[in-house]
């Protein structure tokens, strides 16, 4: 049963993996056996977060700074970790920021930015380092969305747009990849402890997301990587056109 979870010999990259979820799970790639490269837009967190998550593993570790919101940053990322270690094989799109609005004050800069990053950067990465994952037959595409792509509240307009317009793309992909062994997946995460989610709610608000799940608390970013794990090993290897919600119950507590 553990090499249905051994990544020896793997690569794995994660973007906006400097801190929360991509971080905790680029760490258990690296504690499965693979090599791991992680991007973000500042260094300093980068150099700090490589250095945690290869700790204690035998795992290489690389960074590279990377704005996901400008497409061709986007490019150049796939062509450097192909660079440093000649292939990818396990793509995590997790990249990805929320601007609250109403739908009558979207600025058109805030829509545009977002689509780009948290939808337009996965084509991206995608569309560059396929060809080299159906040449060697083999292949893991794990897109990041978020159970706002399935549910929605108040001014997440283009975040849930987003985040269900990844959902749509895993679908596809696993259509067209899957007879190269390629899986395509989504997990939807529900509420974690992460900045992006701390920053955007109010104490009310994250008291009411508590309330919410059916465990009664917020789950902590170490409480993904085991989905994403499974998700990327052979333990994975039938699942794929998917989307894996993780969410601590949320969805499952309509009343």
């Amino acid at each position: 049963m553990d090499r249905m979870f051994d990544l020896t010999g793997r690569v794995a990259l994660v973007t906006g993996a400097s801190r929360g979820l991509g971080k905790a799970m680029a760490r258990g790639f690296a504690e499965a056996g693979a090599d791991v490269i992680i991007s973000a837009r500042h260094e300093e967190e980068l150099a700090s977060a490589i250095t945690e998550i290869c700790a204690g593993t035998r795992a290489r570790g690389a960074y590279f700074i990377a704005d996901m919101a400008q497409r061709e940053q986007a490019d150049r990322l796939a062509r450097q970790a192909v660079a440093k270690f000649g292939r990818v094989d396990i793509l995590v799109n997790n990249a990805g920021s929320n601007t609250p609005q109403p739908i009558d004050a979207i600025r058109d800069e805030d829509w545009d930015r977002l689509l780009e990053l948290n939808l337009s950067a996965g084509m991206a990465l995608c569309r560059a380092l396929v060809p080299e994952m159906k040449e060697r037959r083999w292949g893991r595409i794990i897109h990041i969305s978020s159970i706002m792509g399935l549910a929605s509240k108040e001014g997440r307009h283009v975040y849930s747009a987003t985040k269900a317009g990844l959902i749509g793309m895993a679908r596809a992909g696993a259509i067209e990849l899957g007879p190269y062994g390629i899986t395509v997946n989504c997990i939807a995460p529900g509420p974690f402890l992460t900045d992006l989610n701390l920053s955007g709610l109010s104490e009310a608000e994250r008291a009411v997301f508590t309330e919410r799940t059916a465990l009664g608390r917020w789950g902590d970013p170490v409480e993904l990587a085991g989905p994403a794990l499974m998700l990327a090993s052979a333990a994975g290897s039938y699942i794929t056109g998917a989307t894996l919600v993780v969410d601590g119950g949320v969805l499952c507590k309509t009343f």
